[in-house]
């Protein structure tokens, strides 16, 4: 199976030249090749072969660069193989994708609608598929779903980049060691999405170590609101800070 998928990744990437423009919807025959990588992509991430699962989402990318969903388990992959910097990118990426996409929306929506139908498609068969799936990762994929479904759904005309993503980037700015624009699009996450206690709970994080007890308890609290569970050392390590 291994083989058979590096060979598919291989011929794809050889013929680079099919690419098509960042700025334009792809042809129906470029966007389902640029799909069969993704999933060529996702058997790899299942069996954690991260470089290899980089290796096809880059491929998608390359023929379809309004894959939103290639760019962000390309940073996925990256963040498990703990480049934090290419995995920056690769969110930072996955928002202009869906940027562009919406500026596209007005004069092309049949497309643009049909584009991400497909993408909500390939979360649903993820969840469908994957059997045993731990609360914690439903939980992400749900959240992912539900941000890909508010784009097509609420539109509107100014752009709106959806909280998952910006969880994400913030995580890879945290572990690239940079705390102010972690913070940021934490910040930026509540903001698309008040409930979203995950980026609560990181935001408290971020709040201890820069010694604002206050911000973290509220963080806390707004985490513990939305459903999510936090880690009781935070919690304890948080009403041991000085005020």
């Amino acid at each position: 199976m291994a083989a058979r998928l590096a060979v598919c990744v291989a011929l794809v990437l050889l013929t680079a030249s099919t690419r098509i423009s960042s700025q334009q919807l792809a042809d129906e025959q470029t966007r389902r090749q640029a799909l069969q990588l993704y999933r060529t992509g996702q058997e790899y991430m299942a069996a954690e072969k991260f470089d290899l699962a980089a290796e096809a989402f880059t491929g998608a990318i390359d023929k379809d660069y309004l894959l939103s969903v290639a760019h962000y388990q390309l940073g996925q992959a990256r963040m498990n193989l703990k480049r934090y910097g290419s995995a920056i990118q690769a969110y930072k990426r996955c928002l202009d994708a869906l940027a562009r996409l919406h500026a596209l929306e007005e004069s092309s929506k049949f497309q643009v609608d049909k584009q991400r139908e497909d993408e909500i498609r390939e979360i649903r068969v993820e969840i469908n598929q994957v059997k045993e799936l731990s609360p914690l990762k439903r939980q992400v994929l749900e959240q992912r779903l539900h941000g890909l479904e508010q784009q097509r759904v609420a539109w509107n005309p100014e752009f709106r980049p959806p909280a998952f993503v910006l969880l994400a980037l913030g995580s890879a700015y945290f572990r690239n060691g940079e705390l102010a624009p972690a913070e940021e699009q934490w910040e930026a996450a509540v903001t698309a999405d008040p409930k979203y206690g995950e980026a609560h709970n990181n935001l408290a994080v971020v709040y201890m170590m820069t010694k604002r007890k206050k911000e973290a308890e509220e963080a806390v609290k707004a985490a513990e609101k939305s459903g999510f569970r936090v880690n009781p050392q935070l919690k304890e390590d948080i009403k041991r800070m000085t005020s």
